[in-house]
């Protein structure tokens, strides 16, 4: 099979910190399911899905649905990297939560007035959000507004080029285990392992 034919695969990148780093606000237990089963397992599929296109592509496989193909590689590699941004988004106790600084804290006090305000409007955000999927904050470069949306499941309701500055999973398998049904417990819980350092270095690299 020639170099032209064939797709290079997806790896499942290591976690930032230990698998218990988290606690108490989100248990190793957690994480443990959460990365080496669901994230994983969306690398695995993910990298199945290209194997199914190389066939396609080489004529191996007839009959085929290719918006089921399109739409299972989607989702799957949306897992993939949208669970990537999650674990550098959060910190381990001590060097995550409290109030961002530098030209993100600007930007909040500019536009929400205190970094209490903020907290609320977000929160509120990752309340409103039905069924499980994600909430992010994102940075617009053409108004240099922060902005939220929500996405259900991994087909993102995205606003085109708008880069991610902070995401919080809110499938069920990113708390059950340790809260249960009570997603909004896990949303309070995870104020304190946010890690706004990270979310400087992405915004950083989109201000004008």
């Amino acid at each position: 099979m020639s170099s032209s034919q064939s797709f290079k695969r997806y790896e499942l990148p290591p976690l930032p910190y230990k698998i218990d780093a988290l606690e108490p606000y989100i248990s190793g237990q957690v994480i443990d399911v959460h990365y080496n089963g669901h994230h994983k397992g969306y690398v695995t599929n993910s990298n199945a899905t290209l194997e199914k296109l190389e066939k396609i592509n080489r004529g191996e496989i007839s009959g085929y649905d290719i918006q089921g193909v399109i739409r299972n590689l989607v989702f799957n590699v949306n897992g993939h990297k949208l669970h990537s941004l999650y674990w550098q988004n959060m910190a381990p106790n001590g060097k995550g939560g409290g109030k961002p600084g530098g030209k993100l804290a600007d930007l909040i006090a500019t536009q929400y007035g205190s970094f209490d305000k903020f907290k609320q409007i977000f929160t509120e955000a990752m309340r409103s959000l039905p069924g499980t999927g994600w909430t992010v904050l994102y940075y617009d470069t053409e108004t240099g507004n922060l902005e939220f949306t929500t996405f259900e499941n991994h087909f993102m309701n995205h606003i085109a080029e708008l880069p991610v500055v902070v995401i919080v999973d809110e499938f069920e398998h990113a708390y059950y285990l340790q809260y249960k049904n009570n997603r909004n417990s896990y949303i309070d819980a995870w104020w304190n392992v946010v890690n706004w350092d990270d979310a400087e270095k992405r915004l950083e690299k989109y201000l004008k």
